[in-house]
Order: C-alpha cells, then structure tokens, then sequence
C-alpha cells in the first residue's frame, strides 16, 4: 500500500510494507525539484535513516531495476 501527498514544495510518497513478516517500517519519499529523500525509522536505533537522491542518481536507480545485470552509463542530459 502507499500514499501520495502534493505540498507546497514537495511530492510526498509513503509506503507501507504489507509483505510477510517481519513487516518493515514505513518508508517515505519526499521528491523536491533538486532532490529526492527517502526516510525509514529504524527502531533499534531510534532515529530516522535518510538517503538523498539528486533527480539523475533516481532516474538511473528507475532504469537500474528494468535491466539485467551488467555495467550501464546513462546518456547526458
């Protein structure tokens, strides 16, 4: 399952892990014009786990998971 929220400055994703057990927590994927954040709590620690993406590193991460193993370079813009 997931939502998808619109703010003033950010497109908001949330996915919940309906998987089997044991169920991950909820990630969140906050994407700005210049930047794209995912968010996890991780509960042993008790912090928020945050990566942070510029628009080129997810365009290559969508392409990377449509393709079979091997070395890729994308095009320039």
């Amino acid at each position: 399952m997931f939502t998808i929220e619109h703010e003033f400055d950010a497109s908001v994703i949330t996915l919940v892990d309906e998987g089997g057990t044991p169920l991950r927590e909820d990630v969140t994927v906050q994407a700005f014009a210049s930047q794209i954040t995912f968010e996890q709590w991780d509960p042993r620690t008790d912090t928020i786990s945050k990566i942070t993406l510029s628009p080129e590193q997810l365009r290559d991460l969508t392409a990377a998971l449509n393709l079979p193993e091997g070395i890729y370079r994308s095009a320039p813009d």
